[in-house]
């Protein structure tokens, strides 16, 4: 065991361009990291500038680190997808060759609605793909009015239940969600999360979504690294909406958060503790409020908000400590549509103890990770995953 801890942070969708093929998604062209950079006034990211990915990456108003602190690199999505499970699941060494339904253009089937509704008791409105908080200024005056479930879809492939907190209630949400997701268990409306909306407000404009989004993932279909970690006694701590996308399973500690500042409080909260094993963070806010929204600024201020919470982990890291820092897919709000996009993502990765850095060679699959860090904590990688170990390239 080379390192102790290993610190995976998942800065969900920062893309940093369109994959080589990016024209079987119809996103050539996209660029989530680079046009976010193009967009801002100034761009203050010094810290994750120190650590290199300006060297990896060209980005207007960021000046490369002169003498980078750890090793860089990109990472090719070898699984046949562009969604948030498919990503971080092949992190986790699985490969996902059949891609997740999704419901983009026709709606859910009238028999899922109609199940929807009897099962649950509540009238079901919506049924469209939309934009979340978009539908709710549309449908929730008249949803909060009659106690109706806003049910709608989007280009990843998703089941989302929006509902009043303050009518309907979270736990009375969250049993609606259930019985979504038992529904959606069949093979021909199988979709990889239903995903609990809570909102307060009973106005357009003053209509606004809670932190006590939950998500209903289907488990991993086939044993992963957190699975063999757990297994071998080693600590699996989730952080963010780590433990819904793998489905809760083989996770030693979950901890919900707020937001993505949230999250990095946690992570930095469990770096002045002491364990062995993996903490597993994903910070969703980069993707869901300003990358599935386009809005490129706010996007941009909320990679300087984790630049500044990332200056304050930096220095509680050990020697025998490893941060790895990645993304799950692209999702450039300069783009057209809504849609998550096709796209490499960056490969970050520093430890006190490191003498070396520097550019690493492009690896083409996300799987590296897992491998690595299975073989940092000397497990054996199941047999059905994919994906070769770095721990030699790093010195």
């Amino acid at each position: 065991m080379k390192y102790k801890r290993v610190f995976l942070i998942v800065v969900d969708s920062l893309g940093i361009g369109a994959s080589k093929d990016a024209a079987l998604f119809d996103d050539v062209g996209s660029d989530t990291f680079g046009h976010i950079a193009e967009k801002m006034e100034t761009f203050a990211i010094p810290n994750f500038v120190k650590l290199g990915v300006a060297n990896l990456k060209k980005l207007d108003r960021v000046e490369p680190a002169a003498d980078p602190l750890g090793y860089y690199l990109k990472l090719e999505e070898a699984s046949n997808g562009k969604d948030t499970m498919t990503g971080h699941w092949e992190m986790m060494g699985l490969y996902t060759e059949k891609p997740f339904i999704a419901f983009t253009d026709t709606g859910f089937p009238q028999e899922l609605m109609d199940e929807l509704e009897k099962r649950t008791g509540y009238e079901c409105v919506g049924n469209i793909a939309a934009s979340g908080t978009q539908i709710i200024d549309d449908m929730g005056e008249e949803a909060v009015a009659k106690k109706q479930l806003i049910v709608y879809t989007s280009a990843d492939s998703v089941l989302q239940i929006a509902a009043s907190e303050e009518t309907i209630g979270v736990p009375e949400l969250y049993r609606c969600c259930e019985i979504a997701r038992e529904i959606t268990m069949r093979e021909d409306w199988k979709v990889g999360r239903v995903i609990a909306r809570p909102f307060i407000g009973r106005h357009v404009g003053e209509f606004e979504r809670t932190s006590n989004r939950h998500d209903y993932a289907l488990a991993p279909p086939q044993t992963t690294v957190i699975d063999v970690l757990a297994e071998n006694g080693f600590a699996t701590i989730s952080i963010g909406k780590i433990a819904d996308i793998f489905n809760h399973r083989n996770i030693s500690e979950e901890n919900h958060s707020d937001s993505s500042v949230h999250g990095m409080e946690q992570t930095i909260e469990h770096a002045a503790q002491d364990f062995t094993g993996l903490c597993f963070v994903n910070l969703v806010d980069f993707d869901a409020k300003w990358g599935h929204r386009r809005n490129p600024i706010g996007y941009g201020e909320e990679i300087e908000r984790f630049d500044v919470k990332l200056g304050e982990l930096l220095p509680l890291l050990n020697d025998d400590d490893l941060l790895i820092i990645t993304a799950d897919h692209g999702n450039d709000p300069t783009y057209k549509g809504t849609d998550h996009t096709r796209e490499d993502v960056p490969l970050v990765i520093y430890s006190p103890s490191l003498k070396g850095s520097g550019l690493l060679p492009t690896q083409q699959s996300f799987s590296v990770i897992g491998a690595t860090v299975a073989e940092n904590f000397g497990v054996k990688m199941p047999e059905h995953c994919i994906g070769e170990s770095i721990l030699s390239l790093l010195k």
